[in-house]
């Protein structure tokens, strides 16, 4: 049994990953170098994480895909207990996102996006099987239709409260991605973008001020550059420093002096453009389309719908994470604190990724066809 799933296990999207990885390590060390407060020690933390998760990992690969469903509800409804109780944690940033005991530090929202994939993508599974039957049941099409709707409003609303509005958006994408694999027709896609596009200015209204101001700034830095554009302006002078080689490892002027802010983890994308220049930053996207198109391919693969709508989920839960980490850090999309996958500092996200990762590897394992060389 191991054979086979060594032999079909996906290679490519495993070295991927510790490329990343890797490049992380070089990025957060440099981030943290002149932090003499914290003897940087965030990059020592980022790799005793990765070694848990590669257990995680290795634990989830080789498990019974049935055993997801079993994770998906308990992660569901684990998280969803934490994210009404972080309401009450006092605000880092900003927002009530985090439990803090001691040195360590929990997000919640984080493991939802598993719970919520695993979960919708059953509900989802059972929806087209209705739909498929001879006689589909409308009534039971009607129920599957609210439960997929309650499943993402409740984690989705209560993201909003903290207030985490880059982390809510990253459900957005994922159900996105799902829904698109649920077979949406197109007309129903445009009609629901052209009604987001006429209703974004009146949610604009109702947005906190400090949400307000980062779309402002995000138009045009100059309104404040000292406050609330500061972070975008640093962040795009440490990017075009980089130029194509970069200023050298430990070198970069706006990472060794803190110009840039929560560089270890938000602008880790801007700390490796500045020192490792262009091309290490266009490798750092290649690898990241790679990660992307590998993940789709293991969808087109998977052996059962569920797994098929899993993977979808996950590469819509990755996509957001590195469109918008990376198109914040040079200016095309607005700051949000979404960090980059595998390479930003922060064990929560790095157990997320992880753990998606290994369910990626065991639908991708499980499959006939070899996915590595077919």
């Amino acid at each position: 049994m191991f054979r086979n799933l060594l032999k079909n296990t996906d290679y490519i999207l495993i070295v991927t990953i510790l490329l990343l990885f890797v490049i992380g390590v070089f990025a957060i060390y440099s981030a943290g170098y002149g932090d003499t407060d914290s003897g940087n020690t965030e990059y020592q933390r980022q790799i005793m994480w990765f070694a848990v998760v590669c257990v995680i990992a290795i634990f989830l690969w080789a498990i019974d895909t049935s055993m997801f469903e079993f994770f998906g509800y308990a992660l569901y409804g684990i998280n969803l207990i934490l994210l009404i109780l972080v309401l009450a944690m006092p605000s880092v940033f900003g927002a009530s996102s985090w439990f803090r005991i001691g040195g360590l530090s929990y997000q919640p929202s984080e493991l939802m996006k598993i719970g919520y994939i695993l979960c919708a993508a059953k509900v989802m599974t059972m929806y087209t099987e209705n739909k498929e039957s001879p006689q589909p049941d409308k009534r039971k099409s009607i129920i599957l239709l609210l439960v997929m709707a309650l499943l993402f409003i409740v984690p989705f609303v209560l993201i909003i409260l903290q207030p985490d509005f880059g982390t809510a958006l990253v459900y957005i994408m994922i159900t996105a991605f799902m829904i698109f694999k649920l077979g949406i027709k197109y007309r129903y896609i445009i009609v629901g973008l052209l009604i987001a596009i006429v209703l974004l200015p009146m949610v604009y209204n109702f947005l906190p001020e400090h949400a307000k101001a980062r779309i402002d700034v995000f138009l045009n830095p100059e309104l404040d550059p000292l406050g609330d554009g500061y972070n975008a302006i640093q962040s795009k002078i440490a990017v075009g420093a980089g130029m194509l080689f970069g200023t050298g490892f430990l070198e970069g002027s706006q990472t060794q002096y803190d110009y840039l802010p929560v560089q270890s983890s938000d602008f880790i994308f801007s700390v490796i453009s500045e020192e490792m220049g262009f091309i290490v930053s266009a490798l750092v996207v290649i690898l990241y389309l790679v990660l992307l198109l590998r993940i789709l391919r293991t969808a087109s693969l998977a052996k059962d719908r569920y797994t098929s709508f899993v993977a979808v989920g996950i590469a819509g839960m990755f996509a957001f994470h590195f469109i918008e980490n990376i198109g914040m850090s040079i200016g095309l999309l607005p700051i949000t604190g979404v960090p980059l996958p595998f390479v930003s500092y922060g064990g929560s996200n790095l157990l997320t990724s992880g753990i998606a990762i290994g369910i990626i590897l065991n639908i991708s394992a499980r499959k006939s066809q070899n996915v590595f060389f077919g």
